[in-house]
């Protein structure tokens, strides 16, 4: 590969500049004028933090952190925390802005946020976890709150590291807050249906897309790349919807069987293995290949920039319903539309655990909770509505469905904006 191309792909990864590319063609397309594309393009603040923490050897380490709030024009940042050795300023700008289309294109009343800490939680005890992230809460102390900035769990990081940071910003403030953070234990305010939500949602606007084209679940084939949280969650909510779910690839490697694969089976497999590879009755295939299986549904649910300009034209999906944020880039876009490849953009695919985050919020701001079919139910409902909107949005504009998704909420975020005016 030359220096030039080498250069052109490294852009072309670039979350924030995939973000700014998208953001400028929804913004055309509305008609915004000039003033309103500088006020909903920049984040409103942006804070760098270094964090010096003690390892259990003795040794002292600072380590990096920041934390984004992208727009609260529509009500508190709202975002998670992501623990991982490759974080970058940019990475973050771009996770907060998805996250302010996002809450817009399911209309729950939150702006955007994000945070990430450079560090490499694989290497690192829980007690040094647990150091660096009360460290970094009281460093972004002043950002925190129910009603300014509310953080959840991202990659690498989860509930215990969401009680840690509810607890720090509880001891500066001197009594419990538990509406500081969302995807909690359950004991500490956390919602019933959280951990399943994001899967949930995939699971849900999938069948729509599906019924959208005549398709059955029965004989849907489905390829999910990445088994996480997100990944088997969908995995196991697909399963039981109908769907056959002929491939899981993971960062080691994928496991096929054209007939669908036994889900709780190949989680127990992975448990007791440490793998999901020589799954029996399945074959192993290279990760990067699964991608490009003759499917009707791909649901990518790792991490960004998984299909670029490069592999694009393999994609033989009918649908592909993003899971992570960010898995395509913006140049990776027109060919899947050339394509006819249809997209549930990240920022309406993925929406389910923030909507989750939503009732969370709400429930400990209440101190009154629901139960589990009333959590589902209520997500059930925005995420068909959601995606009604964004697919008519869609057809009524003439545009590709992760446009007209980032129009929907540049609208909605706009004309907060405007009602609320600029203080002065």
């Amino acid at each position: 590969m030359s220096l030039e191309a080498t250069t052109n792909l490294e852009q072309e990864l670039n979350p924030w500049l995939a973000a700014e590319t998208r953001f400028d063609l929804a913004a055309a397309r509305l008609g915004l004028d000039d003033g309103m594309r500088k006020i909903l393009s920049k984040p409103a603040r942006e804070l760098t933090v270094n964090i010096p923490v003690q390892l259990d050897d003795g040794r002292l380490q600072v380590f990096t952190g920041y934390r984004v709030q992208h727009s609260i024009a529509r009500g508190p940042a709202k975002g998670g925390i992501r623990f991982a050795p490759d974080v970058t300023l940019d990475e973050v700008r771009a996770l907060a802005s998805w996250m302010t289309w996002k809450c817009a294109v399911v209309n729950i009343p939150f702006g955007g946020g994000k945070g990430g800490v450079i560090c490499d939680p694989a290497v690192m005890s829980e007690g040094e976890l647990e150091r660096i992230t009360r460290r970094y809460t009281a460093e972004i102390m002043d950002f925190l709150g129910p009603e300014r900035d509310v953080p959840a769990p991202d990659m690498n990081t989860n509930e215990q590291t969401m009680a840690w940071i509810m607890d720090t910003y509880s001891m500066h403030k001197r009594t419990t807050v538990t509406a500081v953070v969302t995807g909690k234990p359950l004991n500490l305010g956390g919602s019933r249906g959280r951990p399943e939500a994001t899967g949930r949602g995939c699971t849900i606007v999938s069948l729509q897309a599906l019924k959208k084209f005549g398709l059955d679940p029965a004989s849907s084939r489905v390829v999910i790349q990445g088994f996480g949280n997100v990944g088997s969650m969908a995995a196991r909510l697909m399963a039981r919807a109908g769907f056959k779910i002929v491939c899981i690839a993971e960062v080691e490697g994928a496991v096929y069987n054209p007939h669908g694969l036994d889900i709780a089976a190949l989680l127990k497999h992975r448990k007791d293995s440490g793998s999901i590879l020589d799954f029996p009755g399945a074959e192993n295939m290279d990760a990067h290949e699964a991608l490009f299986l003759d499917c009707d549904v791909l649901l990518p649910a790792a991490k960004e920039g998984v299909i670029t300009s490069e592999n694009a034209a393999k994609v033989r999906a009918k649908i592909l319903c993003e899971g992570a944020n960010g898995p395509t880039t913006a140049v990776a876009d027109d060919i899947l539309a050339d394509n006819n490849v249809f997209v549930i953009p990240d920022i309406l695919a993925n929406a389910g655990g923030v909507t989750v985050s939503y009732f969370e919020w709400v429930q400990d701001r209440q101190g009154f909770f629901w139960n589990e079919q009333l959590v589902n139910g209520r997500l059930e409902e925005i995420m068909v509505n959601s995606f009604r909107d964004v697919v008519s949005y869609a057809e009524k504009h003439g545009v590709n469905n992760r446009i007209a998704a980032y129009m929907l909420a540049l609208d909605r975020v706009a004309f907060a904006v405007k009602l609320r005016g600029i203080y002065a």
